[in-house]
């Protein structure tokens, strides 16, 4: 058993270190080295306003979100146990003032969570390097606030944030453009265009910063062939920030940290996808090694205090450990008892059910499976029962405008798993598209919303069409549906626009969702 090497560890930590990797490894967890960082409060939350990477790029987001979290600690209604990053190796951050239980719980929690993030397949893209990339990231826009303005740089980070979820995240995993490969140079240089000077290889959205077209280069085509008119793009786009990348008149430097931003996204995109899944994954196990070898008779009223603390319910949110500790636990207890299939589905007693038990013994190897494969959004849509929500007393809540407050509005099955599913559809993100990137023939921006109940709250729909203005250059307008009808927001750069459309009916299946 290999212990990764550790930078400031006590011998005491140390040592538990190797106890607790001893049991997650038993129990078949497998994960890269993970290297602890004793660090005080302070320092944690630093690194955790900056995502977890001490070396991000500076901006003044970070300096905000730290200031909540040093002042939720201070006045005592928050505390940070623990952090730790999908790399190999994994990094990962104790802080110093915690217990030595404590830190035993952290590190049973911590190996969780690397285990999750080497076998689920949602992470299997993500780049495993990412703390040496955050590094370079950060560099390089540090580098361009030195030659172009602290204040320049800043403002147009600030416009590529405010599009950072515009981004196709199911893309890894399907393949929407013709792959090339990387050693296919036959595009780049023409055998039949001799003048033509030669070509760096590089990615599509770069190709015009690399490749620049010289005042001496030929053209392909005879001077009087007119190129075939085809619209931009030829297809609805998901990935908004890709194309504004390939298509808007950026310059150079706009489009490195554009595409820092955009690489950034789709590295912490599947952690949103998986929030549920990640967090009672790690939660399980902690308590599985806590309870089973982890523990003294000392220590267990300090362990089962922190650990309720960290699955008590809320009346008004809910709460991704519990709901996803509770759920393996589900899964695993129906599997041993072998309550799944046909014969279990198709009996009609509800007693014989509850009492089903075939002595199957599965329900360790299903919650490893069921780790490999999922996200939150196929984890609750495949095993979410009545029964279970039933138990834990789940609801669907609403807003009602005559009281004037949020309320429960129904406890049907049906309808509490529906806007369970609503709000981790897309990271719970509404769904833009760009339909046409040349509206109008004017070179204008036409996105869609695709409307899923919910309606978009309009300023933010507003600042977000300022940004996407400032980034394409042209007027940006957003097709979207408000109050039961089709609606366009538009920006030309200096005013916005409302257009109503005609009344549109809702479909049955939005409408049962709400």
């Amino acid at each position: 058993m290999a212990i990764a090497e550790t930078s400031n560890l006590t011998p005491e930590l140390t040592a538990i270190q190797t106890e607790v990797e001893g049991y997650a490894r038993g129990y078949g967890l497998d994960f890269y080295p993970t290297i602890f960082e004793l660090i005080d409060a302070d320092q944690l939350n630093a690194i955790a306003a900056r995502g977890g990477f001490p070396t991000r790029y500076p901006h003044w987001r970070f300096g905000m979100e730290y200031e909540q979290l040093s002042k939720g600690y201070n006045y005592g209604l928050q505390k940070i146990y623990e952090m730790v990053i999908n790399n190999n190796p994994c990094y990962a951050y104790l802080m110093r003032c915690n217990g030595l239980i404590d830190q035993k719980l952290v590190m049973a929690h911590v190996y969780g969570h690397c285990d999750f993030f080497k076998n689920n397949q949602w992470f299997a893209h993500t780049s495993r390097k990412m703390m040496d990339e955050m590094a370079n990231h950060g560099s390089r826009i540090r580098r361009y606030m030195d030659e172009f303005g602290v204040e320049k740089v800043e403002d147009f980070v600030d416009a590529c944030l405010s599009v950072e979820d515009l981004i196709d995240i199911h893309s890894p995993f399907i393949r929407r453009r013709e792959e090339k490969s990387r050693y296919d140079f036959s595009g780049l240089v023409k055998e039949t265009d001799k003048k033509s000077p030669a070509r760096f290889e590089s990615k599509d959205y770069m190709d015009r910063f690399i490749n620049p077209r010289t005042l001496n280069s030929t053209l392909e085509d005879s001077d009087d062939a007119e190129p075939p008119i085809t619209k931009i793009p030829e297809r609805p786009e998901r990935d908004v920030m890709l194309f504004i990348l390939e298509n808007a008149p950026l310059n150079s430097w706009q489009a490195d940290v554009l595409s820092i931003i955009r690489d950034e996204s789709y590295y912490f995109a599947p952690q949103a996808q998986t929030k549920i899944m990640n967090e009672g994954w790690a939660s399980y196990w902690h308590s599985t090694i806590m309870i089973r070898q982890g523990l003294t008779a000392a220590d267990v009223i300090n362990y089962c205090d922190h650990h309720s603390g960290t699955l008590a319910s809320s009346p008004t949110q809910l709460n991704p450990y519990k709901v996803g500790i509770e759920l393996f636990r589900n899964i695993e207890d129906r599997w041993n008892r072998g309550a799944f299939g046909a014969d279990y589905e198709n009996c009609d007693d509800h007693a014989a059910q509850m009492n089903w038990n075939t002595d199957a013994g599965l329900g360790r190897e299903k919650i490893f499976e069921v780790r490999r494969i999922h996200n939150d959004l196929t984890f609750i849509d495949e095993f979410l029962t009545l029964d279970f929500v039933r138990e834990h007393r789940l609801f669907r809540f609403g807003y009602n405008e005559r009281s004037d407050v949020y309320e429960i509005e129904s406890r049907e099955f049906p309808k509490v798993k529906q806007q369970l599913l609503n709000s981790l559809t897309n990271r719970g993100r509404p769904m833009i598209t760009v339909v046409d990137g040349n509206y109008r023939n004017r070179g204008e921006l036409y996105l869609e919303h695709r409307f899923s109940g919910v309606e978009l709250q309009l300023d933010y729909a507003r600042d977000t069409l300022e940004n996407l203005q400032r980034l394409w250059g042209r007027p940006v307008h957003l097709e979207t549906r408000l109050e039961n009808a089709s609606a366009v927001l538009s920006y030309d750069g200096s005013e916005h626009e409302f257009e109503a459309g005609d009344p549109v009916e809702l479909a049955d299946e939005v409408e049962e969702a709400f």
